[in-house]
């Protein structure tokens, strides 16, 4: 037996054999992708400690990763289809690695913010590639089933990054959390090459490289805008990047309607069956990605668990995922695609209104049913959607479909983290202020307090702190007078020190409840805009037929036989 395997899939006769191993290989390369933002949440406070970053800093490095990703998906998917997606998938976790080696070496918030970058760009290649290669590895009777599976595996990275961080922090440094990295993507390099077949478009015609770098233009921007915007204010940046994003997206529609082969034909968004796709992957994400953004914290600020404690409660999400996923499996194919993703929408919004009944009293068991009641959404909701999205495409375009997918997925994500979390600091900041009313805490550390809940709990600590000195030096007093004097001081301090934490803890809950409210009311809304664009049918209508063959692409894969050899259809 050859050890690399070589024979493209598109010349096989029959469906690809070890089709399920490739099929772990791909979803081992989605887990270190995903996996690289949620871990980063639990190690961000030892990297701030270590760095000294900023708040902006710890910002640019979360989303330092987030720009080049969504940015550059679209275009790799496209060169992917056209050369290889094999070794889009291998050159991607080379990348990605490499970015890893050199975030484990980097010892300023700079470097570290570099070395994001790369490691996004590596996503950029791994993420569509790993869709495209399922979608043309496995046949059309199983491609959903092998779909639920890979949504299943994105559901458990983002329960699993917390935990393995956690674990590693325990003993050792924040910088573990790249290298861990490292050996994943090289057991994935030695699987691609060893069990997932290369694939590639028979006949794909020149690319169109000026829409992709349009693409590249307005979707980085509308990221970097997102990010900006609500984080540092609407400055001359988030301005400029709001303008360049609208201007690249006009001209990208433009340049991609007058071309007879676009790098992605936006007449596909006027069919229902993939925008209600797409725009349910945008507002699941949204919804998932803001709340484990606040969800984190609580548990490790507010409730005061650490890093691998952390992890260890982040499970629920992670097994309600995949019986979801198996859920899935079950009810599509009889009660239809509709019914099964608003149900898992309708069960996404039901989990955020759960978490309006956080208070300051709220243990982690008021968290235990939203967190399960939200992966199964996730299962439900996700895998219909990703397989109608990548049934959109023909087989000469898969890796333009799984960018669409991913891209989806990437802003929504993006835009969770950016309108959640800042609702969040808004409501935290206003209620702190409410809290701290009349006391006689220095206005310089109610404006630090107020940055975030780790600032406001460093605040309550450095009282505290001063407390113990003053205490320290009552008991080294030279008189009774000045030792009395020192201890009402010490204990006036200490009092104080508790009344900020219990101030910082109850004003972070209550801006979780409302949080919850304003992402339970968005997802409730976009519930209902999916219900309503979503067909009846599972399969897309007889006018939506009609309008793709009217736009000039190629064949639906539905439509054609299983692997030709070599293939009939032009695309």
């Amino acid at each position: 037996m050859r050890l690399v395997m070589n024979e493209p899939v598109e010349r096989m006769d029959r469906p690809y054999a070890r089709r399920w191993w490739a099929l772990l290989v791909l979803c081992l390369s989605l887990l270190i992708i995903v996996m690289a933002n949620t871990a980063l949440t639990v190690a961000a406070p030892d990297m701030t400690q270590d760095l000294g970053l900023s708040s902006a800093d710890l910002q640019w490095v979360i989303d330092g990763y987030t720009v080049p990703y969504a940015a550059l998906m679209l275009l790799l998917g496209a060169i992917g289809d056209k050369y290889s997606r094999r070794g889009a998938l291998v050159l991607g976790l080379v990348v990605f690695g490499g970015g890893a080696v050199f975030g484990y070496l980097a010892d300023s918030a700079a470097t570290v913010i570099a070395a994001r970058a790369v490691m996004g760009v590596g996503a950029a290649l791994i993420m569509p590639a790993t869709l495209s290669l399922l979608a043309a590895t496995f046949p059309r009777a199983e491609r959903a089933k092998a779909i639920t599976l890979w949504t299943a595996t994105a559901g458990l990275a983002i329960a699993a990054g917390p935990l393995v961080a956690g674990a590693l922090l325990a003993h050792h440094g924040w910088s573990s959390t790249f290298l861990i990295n490292v050996p994943i993507a090289a057991l994935a390099i030695v699987g691609a090459l060893v069990l997932v077949p290369p694939s590639r478009a028979a006949h794909h015609e020149r690319i169109d490289y000026v829409g992709g770098l349009l693409s590249v233009v307005w979707v980085g921007s509308l990221v970097y805008m997102i990010i900006e915007g609500p984080h540092f204010g609407w400055g001359t940046k988030a301005v400029t990047a709001a303008v360049v994003a609208g201007v690249g997206l006009v001209l990208f529609v433009a340049r991609e309607l007058r071309q007879p082969r676009p790098v992605l034909d936006v007449r596909r968004f006027a069919h229902r069956r993939f925008a209600g796709s797409n725009l349910a992957v945008a507002l699941f994400f949204l919804a998932v990605f803001g709340a484990f953004y606040y969800l984190t914290q609580h548990l490790q600020f507010v409730l005061g668990y650490d890093a691998l404690q952390t992890g260890v409660r982040m499970l629920p999400l992670a097994g309600a995922v995949f019986v979801g996923s198996a859920l899935t499996g079950y009810l599509t194919p009889r009660i239809g695609m509709k019914i099964t993703v608003t149900a898992g929408m309708v069960g996404g919004t039901a989990a955020l209104a759960l978490l309006t009944r956080v208070g300051p009293g709220s243990s982690y068991g008021d968290f235990v049913l939203p967190l399960v009641i939200l992966g199964l959404a996730i299962g439900l909701a996700l895998s219909p959607c990703t397989d109608a999205i990548m049934g959109a495409f023909p087989e000469s375009e898969l890796g333009v479909g799984g960018a669409v997918n991913d891209t989806s997925l990437e802003l929504g994500g993006s835009l969770g983290i950016a309108i959640l979390g800042s609702v969040l600091a808004s409501s935290y900041s206003s209620h702190l202020a409410d809290a701290t009313a009349g006391s006689r805490l220095p206005a310089h550390a109610l404006t630090t307090a107020q940055d975030s809940v780790g600032a406001g709990y460093a605040v309550a600590q450095g009282i505290g702190d001063k407390a113990r000195q003053l205490a320290e030096q009552a008991a080294h007093a030279q008189n009774a007078e000045q030792a009395a004097r020192l201890r009402a001081q010490a204990d006036q301090l200490a009092h104080g020190a508790r009344q900020m934490a219990d101030a910082v803890g109850s004003s972070f809950a209550d801006a979780v409840a409302h949080t919850s409210l304003v992402g339970a009311v968005v997802l409730g809304i976009g519930t209902v805009l999916v219900a309503v664009l979503l067909p009846r049918k599972g399969r897309p209508t007889e006018a939506e037929d009609q309008a793709e063959n009217g736009s000039s692409r190629a064949p639906e894969p539905t439509d054609l036989p299983r692997n030709p050899a070599p293939w009939t259809y032009v695309s």
